[in-house]
């Protein structure tokens, strides 16, 4: 399989909706700032704005994860980044981890953003939460029937058999719950909960999307979902046959997960990125999360009104170095419990 084409966009301040698509012409330098971006949710929108309220354009390139961060180890010194931005506080740490991240003194994103959603040394700060909860189907299901202390590990219960819908093995979203569950219970106990939703014929879904309208169609009752891809879903289709259950209330909490960011190691303009970073977390944060119906970070802003709707819930302190050291845990241990 061929890798994906890495995709460039420049907002600017005449055309802040514009994009340009193709293989990015790297170290362009036709903006203030470069960003290379794993995140491709209406970065334009908020990129936009922030270009109109400081007048610095923005120039992004676009691929995955594993992408940009080998391209910024191989491009060294001599990198046009001056962001890193991905969807996953296992990226985060290991960018980190790699150098590829410098460390920064802000007292705005240390104010703004809870200390369990960013670096201790100030290297990445999360901007956007996803909550990965149960979501099932209220005519098939009574949610008084959910482990309220442990409902992922509730799912392993022999009285969801034949009645559960989950992601693939390769999911980023699958391996962090997973990675999550390892650092909260144990490998031993992990490896139980997992062997038990094979044991219960877990049907595996290749999207979040269809993992829904199989939910809502009675193929499954019950089955785990980022909390956006509902919100999206119920603004499309308000009949949809889908509530979402907020899970381990009485236990550790829902299993959340992060975007962010960090400025590069290195990086031809860290004031500015500094400056994007903090803007993205203050007064840029409803113009980054709404529009992909995402959680803000930051505890002074309120969420969009289709997820208000969802109520307020406890989530799982999340452990950025536990994502990112057993996320190779992760994969063996879905495999060794034959989870595909």
């Amino acid at each position: 399989m061929h890798p994906r084409p890495l995709v460039t966009a420049i907002v600017g301040l005449t055309a802040l909706a514009s994009t340009l698509s193709g293989c990015g012409v790297l170290g362009s330098q036709s903006a203030d700032l470069q960003i290379y971006s794993a995140r491709h949710y209406d970065l334009e929108g908020a990129f936009g704005q922030f270009t109109e309220d400081t007048g610095i354009t923005v120039e992004f390139i676009s691929g995955d994860d594993a992408e940009l961060l080998e391209r910024l180890k191989a491009e060294g010194e001599d990198t046009p980044a001056d962001v890193f931005m991905t969807v996953d506080a296992g990226n985060l740490w290991n960018g980190a981890r790699q150098g590829e991240l410098a460390a920064i003194d802000s007292a705005v994103l240390d104010e703004a953003v809870p200390d369990d959603l960013r670096d201790t040394e100030g290297r990445w700060y999360g901007l956007a939460m996803r909550a990965r909860t149960v979501t099932y189907n209220p005519e098939a299901v009574d949610p008084a029937e959910f482990d309220p202390v442990d409902t992922y590990a509730g799912l392993a219960d022999p009285r969801w058999k034949d009645r559960l819908c989950m992601r693939d093995a390769t999911s980023a979203y699958t391996q962090s719950l997973v990675a999550s569950l390892i650092d909260l219970h144990g490998r031993d106990r992990a490896l139980e909960i997992v062997q038990g939703w094979v044991a219960n014929n877990v049907e595996i879904m290749s999207n979040d999307v269809l993992l829904l309208e199989a939910i809502d169609a009675g193929t499954c009752d019950v089955g785990i979902n980022n909390h956006y891809y509902l919100a999206r879903t119920l603004a499309e289709k308000p009949e949809l046959a889908v509530d979402l259950f907020w899970a381990s209330q009485q236990g550790a909490g829902t299993h959340v997960n992060i975007s962010g960011a960090g400025v590069v190691e290195g990086a031809d303009n860290p004031e500015d990125a500094q400056r994007l970073i903090e803007w993205l977390a203050t007064d840029g944060q409803n113009a980054f999360v709404d529009a992909n119906h995402e959680y803000p970070v930051n505890p002074t802003v309120e969420p969009e009104p289709v997820i208000a709707g969802f109520g307020d819930f406890s989530r799982m302190p999340l452990n950025a170095e536990a994502y990112g050291t057993l996320n190779a845990d992760a994969v063996d241990l879905l495999a060794e419990a034959g989870y595909r």
